[in-house]
């Protein structure tokens, strides 16, 4: 995973494409290879013969299958997810250097990884790096009511538990008003 400080960022990358597969199940090839581009992904990587729907597939199942360990909230059973997807899309660690990234941990299986091995791999290495940061699981899906968006939780302070300020303050407004109307009853 990149830095957390900002620049690169695979937890980053991974919440983006795990909310936009949610978000439109069927997300197009292409809108998939940018949103990819735009995480500095190589251009070279992102054509239509690198990148084939095949793979676009793999990906859209990877990200499905990562939301589930994205909306996990007891640090057990993500802990366990994570290290069952090491098992079977990972391989040893290696450092590597490219793109004018920093040096980084890759845990996929090289360049013959599928797409979907590739995102298995790469986001649970991302967010294993932040559970043992944080002590704590640092991304979640937002409690605020018909929202459920990907966040990270990287700042400091308490667990958070919505995506933005304004999911947050909708949740208390609607607490408060439910506790005032369960009190005039």
């Amino acid at each position: 995973m990149g830095d957390l400080r900002g620049g690169f960022s695979a937890a980053r990358r991974l919440v983006d494409v795990a909310e936009a597969v949610r978000a439109t199940p069927d997300l197009p090839r292409a809108e998939l290879a940018e949103l990819l581009a735009g995480h500095g992904e190589r251009p070279g990587d992102l054509t239509e013969e690198a990148f084939p729907e095949a793979g676009a597939a793999e990906l859209r199942t990877a990200a499905r299958r990562m939301a589930a360990v994205l909306g996990e909230v007891d640090e057990d059973r993500a802990a366990e997810a994570l290290n069952a997807l090491f098992e079977e899309c990972g391989t040893r660690p290696r450092l590597t250097r490219h793109d004018g990234h920093p040096w980084h941990l890759h845990v996929d299986r090289g360049e013959g990884a599928g797409w979907g091995d590739w995102f298995l791999a790469s986001g649970a290495l991302a967010l294993a790096q932040l559970l043992t940061a944080y002590g704590r699981i640092a991304w979640g899906a937002c409690a605020a009511a018909g929202c459920g968006r990907f966040f990270l939780a990287t700042g400091p302070g308490s667990v958070r538990r919505y995506c933005s300020g304004g999911c947050a303050t909708r949740a208390r407004v609607a607490a408060h008003r439910r506790r005032k109307r369960e009190g005039e009853q």
